[in-house]
């Protein structure tokens, strides 16, 4: 939760502006023809070509320029081209949003993932960013260190180095959606709420101030469904049709990847 927290505040929306780096924006092609939302910053005045570092997230990166002033600012001062993306699905990125899209089938030669979409996105940039010089490194914190674990299952070449931070591992035995197995309501229906009512972040509309009681009284759990949110969110859904450490969950839980 903490991670989640401080994730959201990386970017918080404020406008992008960073002094000392000139900023383009580019809807970068995927294998699938999806265009991914990305923000590039390059250092005014650098002298000889410099390494990436890039951060993929579902928070949105309105507020990248705020990023590097904060948390990327020792990156920032020792001198890197910086790239964010929205993932597909989410704010200005185009495609469908997927919560902890799973791996691809490795044999699927059709087939996209957050490793796809993180691999292509490199290739563009290595190809079309000038001064650059071949190398990349990828970090986030909690969802977008999730998303760097995906870079890395097949990596580019290019990719040389990668800080997955507070990153979910296994979501039902000892993640944000159950602790050994116990669901974590709250959580889970106000996130999958948040993720999913649109392309941004919606926090669901609570008629009180005490959510404590208004979950007291919410009754069975079919009744989120029943009253709220109508088939509508994916997530909630799957919550439903998997309460057990079945093979929906497994086939998200990190552990296992072989990288």
């Amino acid at each position: 939760m903490i991670g989640f927290l401080l994730a959201l505040r990386l970017f918080a929306q404020q406008p992008d502006s960073a002094p000392g780096f000139d900023l383009t924006e580019a809807m970068i092609p995927m294998r699938d023809g999806v265009k991914l939302h990305t923000t590039i910053f390059v250092p005014r005045g650098a002298h000889g070509p410099l390494p990436f570092v890039f951060t993929r997230t579902p928070y949105g990166i309105a507020g990248a320029a705020n990023a590097l002033r904060g948390y990327y600012r020792a990156f920032a001062n020792d001198g890197y081209i910086f790239a964010f993306q929205d993932i597909r699905g989410r704010y200005t990125s185009e495609g469908q949003f997927v919560m902890m899209r799973p791996p691809r089938q490795r044999g699927d030669s059709s087939a996209v993932d957050e490793s796809t979409d993180a691999y292509d996105t490199i290739e563009w940039l290595i190809h079309r960013v000038p001064n650059n010089n071949g190398r990349v490194g990828m970090l986030g914190i909690s969802y977008p260190g999730w998303l760097t674990v995906m870079a890395m299952l097949d990596p580019h070449p290019a990719l040389k180095a990668a800080s997955p931070q507070a990153s979910p591992a296994d979501m039902f035995l000892g993640d944000d959606f159950h602790h050994n197995g116990a669901f974590r309501l709250s959580y889970g229906f106000e996130y999958a709420a948040m993720m999913e009512t649109s392309k941004e972040q919606d926090d669901f509309a609570f008629d009180r101030y005490d959510t404590y009681q208004w979950y007291l009284d919410l009754g069975p759990l079919s009744n989120v469904n029943a009253r709220h949110l109508h088939g509508k969110i994916p997530t909630w859904n799957d919550y439903v049709a998997h309460p057990n450490y079945d093979w929906f969950w497994q086939k998200q839980a990190a552990a296992p990847y072989r990288i």
